[in-house]
């Protein structure tokens, strides 16, 4: 086996241990606040902290939750109660007391780590009120004060099992609460293994997490590091003019995360005659849907593909553009199913469709979740033969490649016609006044929904009016029916803190 040889394990902490092993001095990770570690400095420091959260009385099953930024401690930390088989709950850093207190509610979490102060915000004090509310019995860590140390001698051997269920993943929220995603290291390991596969990172890649490591795609990334011996670096806010000397010192070549850092990149590149970024090599992403123009636009002013995937907390990875694809396949696509997944399109009915034909998504492998943590959640989302029910819509290509056209619950129905918000939503984007856009059903007495296009206007630019909206619309070619009758601008859209554009905020706002 060479330095650049591929590990495999079916357990997190298993591909640390291989990882360490095989390349023990190689870069694994580096932080904002100047935290770097080696593969072998990774799995030595986790071992020592899963030692003394084991002094603490964290033992394999407790339920641990922990709202951290995207920093070395939180890989730490995560890769620490790993070895110690605990139930990890990783929560958004940037959920407040309402999001919180329902999840360790729900999941019945027995102790979280936070940082005393992060951005501005007091999570000690939050935590404190959620105490003194509530009848939980939580033990909390402040990791300002330092992860816990131990001798890793009192550990005993880690566990074994890859199927046990040791996460406890949220929604992104988009509905009233949170469902509560049970995942095991089995099926972590499996979608972190489909988009390594797809990407093909190479030897001297190196990758970034500009996203909450908190959000599924955290281990989605950390185990393409740990099975392709990549670097990670680790940022806490992406902000391109803060962080974009840090990208270049570290020799960034893959940029991950989803629409908003595509155009964030873009941005900054627009300010510059010059390259901003000469080592980066590919953008990677999903969370939100990729406008075709998006696509074209990184190939020319960036000189670099969008590689755009579909995933979801319940299930990590589904299609990713991948290596060898064409630029229409990665302009036009969501790409092909990744490594062992199964997807099928299918009616109203629940039959199969053939390619081409729209319809609900729904997938079936081994990256997919383990249930709900609420029994009743899951008759209505799973099929007899263990297919999920995504509840997205869209077709199967020809070529295999998926491609996305909505929410089934966003579908609008407008004098009894089902238009897709994402086909039109595609053609406004090609509009250099548009920096993203939502495209709503809204209710009307005379149509049922009429169609409404909220605009994020991109700045230096002035706010598209209904009528230019409905030119773009028709020199498109698209179908009267189609095309909004409503159009609303906006500083900025609504957003969770995974970057979904809440369009049901959209609706109440504007019905």
């Amino acid at each position: 086996m060479n330095d650049q040889e591929n590990v495999e394990a079916p357990t997190l902490w298993g591909l640390l241990v291989e990882r360490a092993r095989l390349t023990p001095d190689r870069l694994a990770l580096s932080d904002q606040r100047g935290i770097r570690l080696s593969f072998e400095e990774l799995r030595a420091r986790s071992e020592r902290v899963a030692a003394g959260l084991r002094a603490l009385g964290i033992v394999k099953g407790t339920r641990f939750a922990w709202q951290l930024p995207t920093c070395a401690d939180a890989v730490v930390l995560s890769m620490a109660l790993c070895r110690l088989g605990a139930v990890q709950v990783p929560i958004i850093s940037l959920y407040r007391e309402r999001e919180v207190r329902f999840l360790l509610e729900e999941t019945q979490a027995r102790w979280i780590a936070i940082p005393r102060v992060w951005r501005g915000f007091d999570y000690q004090a939050m935590v404190t009120d959620i105490l003194e509310q509530g009848e939980l019995e939580l033990g909390v860590l402040v990791v300002d004060d330092g992860l816990p140390d131990g001798d890793p001698d009192t550990l005993g051997e880690p566990p074994s099992d890859p199927d046990a269920i040791r996460w406890l993943y949220s929604t992104s929220g988009t509905t009233s609460h949170p469902k509560i995603v049970q995942h095991a290291d089995a099926t972590l390991v499996a979608g972190g293994t489909g988009i390594a596969v797809a990407i093909q990172p190479q030897p001297d890649d190196v990758a970034s997490v500009p996203f909450p490591y908190a959000h599924i795609g955290g281990p989605d990334q950390m185990v393409m590091s740990l099975q392709r011996g990549i670097p990670q670096v680790l940022i806490e806010l992406f902000v391109p003019t803060d962080v974009m000397q840090l990208l270049r010192d570290e020799h960034v070549s893959i940029i991950g995360g989803s629409t908003a850092h595509y155009i964030a990149m873009l941005q900054e590149q627009a300010k510059s005659s010059e390259p901003v970024l000469a080592s980066l090599r590919v953008m990677v992403g999903g969370g939100a849907p990729k406008p075709p123009e998006l696509y074209w636009r990184a190939k020319a002013e960036l000189g670099v593909e969008i590689r755009h995937g579909y995933g979801m907390t319940e299930c990590p990875m589904i299609a990713s553009g991948a290596a060898g694809d064409t630029d229409e396949q990665l302009a036009s696509s969501e790409g092909a199913p990744v490594k062992s997944c199964e997807v099928r399109i299918v009616d109203g009915s629940g039959s199969p469709v053939v390619s081409g034909v729209d319809g609900e998504v729904e997938v079936r492998g081994p990256m997919l979740f383990k249930g709900y943590l609420d029994p009743e959640q899951n008759a209505v989302s799973f099929c007899d033969d263990g297919f999920f029910k995504t509840g997205d819509r869209g077709h199967l290509r020809s070529d295999g490649h998926i491609v996305l056209t909505g929410r089934s619950k966003e579908i609008i129905i407008r004098k009894g016609e089902n238009i897709s918000p994402r086909e039109i939503e595609d053609i406004l984007a090609t509009h250099p006044s548009v920096g993203a856009v939502a495209v709503i059903g809204l209710p009307d007495a005379e149509r049922g929904e009429r169609v409404c296009a909220v605009i994020e206007t991109n700045e230096g630019r002035a706010p598209l009016t209904l009528s230019q909206v409905q030119q773009l619309c028709r020199d498109s070619g698209l179908m009267v029916q189609k095309i909004p009758e409503q159009v609303e601008c906006v500083e900025a859209l609504p957003r969770n803190p995974t970057m979904k554009i809440l369009k049901r905020e959209l609706v109440e706002r504007y019905s």
